[in-house]
């Protein structure tokens, strides 16, 4: 028995001075790494202009398309605002060319980026508020931490892969309608969204329903990419769309971004997955 008790004692030994190694150096380890690699995330959202460095630096996209060669053309962004967009539409039942361009003392932020950059910087603030100087005292320290520091990039993360829904008549009164000269003919919609590390442009090309239709008006709800046939009323207006064109670019640094946060969210998982396994240890026995 005696002999039994001194093992046990001699393993609960080993066990706090794993969990002490743990918390002391372990935790800090991983901080440190977490900061680091958020650090290189929020470089490629940074915004230089803030100081001496001058406005943030124009990058041209060239818009293309699998199926179709109906919409050419290229976006400018800058930081996470669209400064330039140079816009070609053949009609399809004509083939007439439509060219427009945002005006130019017009911008469009982007406010997909703008949100990644601030959870992202929410995530390093929360980081950095434990240096290391700091001593965790418990497992449930740590792990609120990490909950904390994932909830804010899986925030990040969703805001790039999940566009928003939008109904038509919101895509209709949204001020990029009006960001265009010459301005866009009254039977065009325009959206423009951030859909992983693609920058998207669709253009939505719409008919008047005669009062007398036959067709059986339903409103389309939200979607973030509506298909021909979605009616909505504007005004004083009926319309459906009857063409959809959507054509997209790929933007390195919003990739860099997207594995950057999942390298994270791993880190904070196996953290948590470590601490875990002194659970029934730390919750009884905290120091």
């Amino acid at each position: 028995m005696a002999t039994a008790m001194a093992a046990t004692a001699a393993e609960r030994a080993v066990l706090e001075e794993e969990f002490r190694w743990l918390l002391h150096d372990e935790v800090h380890a991983v901080l440190r790494q977490l900061q680091d690699i958020l650090k290189e995330a929020s470089l490629r959202f940074t915004l230089p202009g803030s100081g001496t460095e001058g406005p943030a630096k124009q990058e041209n996209y060239i818009l293309g398309s699998c199926g179709t060669d109906q919409v050419k053309g290229v976006l400018t962004l800058q930081g996470d605002a669209l400064s330039q967009a140079d816009v070609n539409l053949k009609m399809p039942r004509n083939n007439q060319l439509l060219h427009f361009a945002f005006r130019e003392d017009k911008q469009w932020k982007l406010q997909q980026i703008q949100d990644a950059r601030n959870h992202v910087s929410q995530a390093l603030y929360l980081l950095t508020n434990r240096d290391e100087s700091y001593q965790f005292r418990t497992g449930a320290e740590v792990l609120k931490l990490m909950d904390a520091v994932m909830l804010q990039l899986t925030r990040a993360r969703n805001r790039l892969t999940t566009p928003a829904t939008l109904t038509l008549p919101e895509i209709a009164a949204s001020g990029l309608t009006r960001m265009f000269a010459p301005a866009l003919p009254s039977d065009l919609l325009v959206n423009v969204y951030i859909n992983l590390n693609k920058l998207c442009l669709t253009v939505y090309q719409l008919h008047a329903l005669q009062p007398n239709s036959t067709k059986n008006f339903r409103p389309t709800g939200g979607a973030v990419l509506h298909s021909p046939g979605a009616m909505f009323e504007w005004g004083a207006q009926r319309l459906e769309v009857s063409h959809v064109h959507k054509v997209e670019c790929v933007i390195p640094w919003l990739n860099d971004a997207l594995v950057f946060f999942t390298v994270s969210l791993q880190l904070c998982q196996q953290l948590k997955d470590k601490i875990s396994v002194f659970s029934s240890y730390w919750s009884y026995r905290p120091f």
